[in-house]
Formats: C-alpha cells, sequence, structure tokens
C-alpha cells in the first residue's frame, strides 16, 4: 500500500457517499467531496483502487454548500454524508446510485429514477441512536467518527433528529447515567410515537439498577432493556395508549406517508383479492389493503410486532409471527406479494420461492433501504420486469434512499 497526493476531480457520488475521481488508471474514493469539485486529497492505493483524505478543495461544485451541523466537520460525525451538498444535488445523486446498483449488480438497465422528498430535511428523525462509553464513572454519548466505528465523539445536538428526542436523551444521561448497567459500552435509542418518547437500552447481562433507571428519567414514556443474548424486558411503562412499543418505525413520517401512499396504490392497481405482506411490520399496509377488501396474510418476525398487526385484521386476513422464508412458500400463491425486507435483502429462499410459485403473483412491490440488496434480490427473479422504480428521500443529508420497485412476470 502507497500514500500521496494528488489533485482529483469528482465526477459522481459513489453508494455510500463517498465522492468518486480518477487518477492514473484508478478510482478513487473521497468522503465528503462533491461532483464538479477539484479537490486535493491524500490518496491511500492498494491495487486498482484509492481512498482519499480530502485536504483541501480547491474549486467547489456547483452543488456544495456549507454543512450545517457542527460535528458534521469538527467531529467527523459518521451519522450523515451528505451535508456539504444541496438538497437538489443530494438527491441526483441517490438518483444515480439506484441506477448503478441495477446496471452494476442486478445486470438490468433502468431509467434513472425521480427521488421524491416530502416534509422538511432537518429535524425529521423520530428515531436516534447513541452509543455511549464509559470513561471511569462517566459516561460518553455520541455518534461514531465516520471512517473510524470504534471513536464515538460526544454529541451536542443532532440537527437531523426532532428536538425532544435529542433533549430526552441529554435528560437521561443527566438523571440516569449513575444507574446504567456496570459495562464499558452500550447502545441506547429513543424514538418518539406520538407525543411518548420510548427508550431502548442494549447491553449487559446484569442490571438490577433497571427499573430504578427508567423510574429516574421521567422523560421518557417506557422503558425496555435488552441484554447480550437478546432478550428483551420492558422496565416501566408510563403510556396511556401501548403498541409495539420498541419495535420498527420509519423514522421519517412525512416521506413514510408518502411511500406508504404509493405502495398502496401500486398493490391496488393490480386488482388483487389475496396479498402477502412480507416483513409486516405491524401491519400499515396490510390494515390499509384490508380495509379496501383485500384479504392480506402479514408476516413479522417480530412477535409484538405481529400482536399489534392482528389486532389491526379481521379474518380472513391474518397476521403470521414468523421468518418470510420459513412461511413464504405455504402461502403461495397469491395475487400481489409486497417485500419490506430490513437492509440485507431477502433471503435466497425468499426469492427462489417466489421464482418457483405456480401461478405466478400479477406483482412484486419490493420495498428497500438499500439499492445493492434490492439489485442483487431482482437478480434472483429471472422472468420478472421493472415495470417502475420510484426513490423517496427518506434521509436527507444522508447517503440513503428508500426505493419502490415494482416486478411484474415478462409476459405479463
Amino acid at each position: 500500500m502507497t500514500a500521496d497526493i494528488a489533485t482529483l476531480d469528482i465526477t459522481s457520488i459513489a453508494a455510500g457517499g463517498d465522492g468518486v475521481a480518477r487518477h492514473d488508471g484508478m478510482v478513487v474514493f473521497v468522503p465528503r467531496t462533491a461532483p464538479g469539485d477539484r479537490v486535493r486529497a491524500r490518496l491511500r492505493t492498494k491495487g486498482r483502487f484509492a481512498r482519499g483524505a480530502l485536504l483541501s478543495v480547491e474549486q467547489p461544485g456547483p452543488g456544495r454548500v456549507a454543512p450545517e451541523c457542527p460535528h458534521y466537520e469538527r467531529d467527523r460525525c459518521g451519522g450523515c454524508q451528505l451535508q456539504h451538498l444541496t438538497l437538489e444535488a443530494q438527491r441526483a445523486a441517490k438518483a444515480q446510485m439506484v441506477q448503478d446498483a441495477f446496471a452494476r449488480i442486478g445486470k438490468r438497465a433502468v431509467a434513472l429514477p425521480t427521488v421524491h422528498g416530502a416534509g422538511e430535511p432537518w429535524r425529521y428523525r423520530r428515531k436516534l441512536t447513541l452509543a455511549l462509553r464509559r470513561a471511569g464513572d462517566a459516561w460518553r454519548a455520541g455518534l461514531h467518527r465516520a471512517g473510524a466505528p470504534d471513536e464515538v465523539f460526544a454529541l451536542d445536538d443532532c440537527r437531523i433528529a426532532d428536538a425532544r428526542i435529542v433533549a430526552a436523551f441529554h435528560d437521561v444521561l443527566a438523571n440516569g447515567a449513575h444507574l446504567l448497567p456496570h459495562v464499558s459500552s452500550l447502545r441506547a435509542s429513543i424514538r418518539r410515537d406520538g407525543d411518548d418518547l420510548l427508550l431502548v437500552v442494549e447491553g449487559g447481562m446484569q442490571w438490577p439498577e433497571g427499573r430504578a433507571f427508567a423510574a429516574a428519567c421521567p422523560s421518557v414514556a417506557a422503558t425496555w432493556w435488552v441484554n447480550d443474548d437478546g432478550r428483551r424486558r420492558l422496565l416501566l411503562d408510563r403510556r396511556a395508549r401501548r403498541d409495539a412499543g420498541a419495535s420498527f418505525v420509519q423514522v421519517n413520517a412525512d416521506v413514510a406517508a408518502a411511500l406508504a401512499a404509493r405502495v398502496e396504490a401500486l398493490v391496488l392497481a393490480h386488482a388483487p383479492a389475496t396479498v402477502i405482506d412480507a416483513y409486516a411490520g405491524t401491519g400499515d399496509v396490510a390494515a390499509a389493503l384490508a380495509r379496501r377488501g383485500v384479504e392480506v396474510a402479514a408476516i413479522e418476525l417480530d412477535a409484538d410486532a405481529s400482536v399489534v398487526s392482528a389486532s389491526r385484521l379481521a379474518a380472513p386476513s391474518r397476521a403470521i409471527a414468523a421468518k418470510v422464508e420459513d412461511v413464504l412458500a405455504g402461502l403461495l400463491p397469491a395475487d400481489v406479494v409486497v417485500l419490506n425486507p430490513p437492509r440485507v435483502g431477502v433471503a435466497a429462499g425468499v426469492t427462489a420461492a417466489l421464482a418457483g410459485a405456480v401461478p405466478r403473483p400479477r406483482a412484486i412491490i419490493y420495498v428497500s433501504c438499500d439499492p445493492a440488496t434490492l439489485a442483487r434480490d431482482v437478480l434472483r427473479l429471472p422472468g420478472w420486469r421493472v415495470a417502475s422504480l420510484d426513490c423517496y428521500d427518506m434521509f436527507p443529508q444522508t447517503a440513503h434512499v428508500e426505493t419502490v420497485c415494482e416486478l411484474v412476470p415478462e409476459d405479463a
């Protein structure tokens, strides 16, 4: 491996948010750069690729702006990757990421998709997860530095997070830090559910002070502890209305509503009598379709979320608490299948079941938060074509993008 300093012209943004340049026949990835930038960077080369550390911007590109959050440059915060770009430039980069993933990984040529936005590009996050590191009797709570996952800086504010959530974290640390588990590191997440703030603490195997900690944090309505074995326990619940609590929730309510409306419209356009909603969560999509007279089988591994989903569905619709790959084949055929997996995408058994279904579904509506795994899974579905592709800017200031891909049989 060698290191040198070079002047580079940034041409595009790669998946993950790094700027892309070429130097001496190599592809070079330089974080915190923008298309059109001319920069000086220190390169570390290995083989045909190189990583660049930005030294200076000699000439800024047309989409470059000053980052709004002080942590972005001062602490090299890894939570955001694109704060140095205008919102329009961010969305253009995300559209290119999706198109490139389909070409490179999915072996499909697709038109450059539109990236839809909604609501505000700041203070949109209704969930925030912090890393906690013990230093003697005190705790440092913050986010990881970009490119240094073992380093955590103390967080003053997060400009993309709901201000109530940030304030609640400071209250929790001020009131309850001395009661946290006696371990060296933890994770803690606060999410907003209506007017309630819900806290999940992850780490440790023993926490005798857990209930005392929860009682000492009045800004939080409910507190869960997840130990190192993955077992989850409710420590305290002050809420008047209870739901799945610690289960997954989309972090951007405005964009999530626009995306959900698009998914519902795509499903209903195929006039289904039966739908499988895989990775259904608490059943938002399933319940909306069931209200329209569709029979829905909602599959969700999280048992708490599946209970909530079941409470929203009336027979013949039903909720199934299971891994999608374990039960999908037994639930087929169905007129439409909705897939909304986590970032890792679907298991190979899911695409195999869909590829072998007789008769085939009229459509697969795949909602993805990772263009690479989406493209990989589409590659596993020969005989299906991309009928539509829409992107949603669920995470402004970051390199993440949500995609809704409508697949139909090639002979449809």
